[in-house]
């Protein structure tokens, strides 16, 4: 059992599908080291129908999961957050709130399934691989060894992971 929980706060504009996704997924993988949360800069004030669909195909929960704002965490009694990401272009532009404790941050952008336009089979495929390219970043993430690491590496080994496959914003760009 690991010494503390760390809080973990996935933004993205909407907060209705892949904040969602991060969520869930780090929650249940996670269990026991890390706490997720999710919100958005304009939450569209439910989740998305396709993100709870993918959530079950691939048997995470998908119960309490709802589309709130970053306000919420920047409020007196919010959990304090350890690590901060942002998996949408739009919400890693914008002015966020100011995080107490200066949790570390990192961009993991991931083209937004619920933009998709076209078929249902087309839709569901863009959850789907909105949520492998999640998954992905969040088992390179629990790999890490959060208790030895210091800041300078640890943010770099978080930039490296919002690189993966998948990524909106090319390497370069994204330092």
């Amino acid at each position: 059992m690991p010494d503390r929980i760390y809080n973990v706060l996935f933004l993205c504009t909407g907060n209705s599908a892949r904040s969602i996704l991060a969520e869930a997924i780090l929650n249940a993988e996670g269990k026991g080291r890390f706490k997720a949360y999710s919100a958005g800069s304009y939450p569209k004030g439910t989740v998305h129908p396709l993100a709870l669909r993918e959530l079950r195909a691939l048997g995470y929960p998908s119960t309490g999961l709802s589309s709130k704002s970053w306000d919420v965490f920047a409020a007196d009694g919010a959990p304090q957050m350890d690590f901060i990401f942002t998996v949408c272009d739009s919400a890693a532009g914008e002015a966020c709130p100011v995080w107490l404790g200066h949790p570390m941050t990192a961009h993991w952008g991931v083209e937004d399934p619920a933009a998709v336009e076209g078929s249902e089979f087309e839709k569901e495929r863009a959850f789907s691989q909105a949520a492998r390219f999640l998954k992905n970043r969040i088992m390179a993430f629990l790999a890490l060894p959060h208790s030895s690491i210091d800041k300078l590496a640890m943010e770099t080994h978080l930039r490296q992971i919002g690189a993966m496959e998948g990524a909106t914003i090319s390497p370069a760009k994204a330092g």
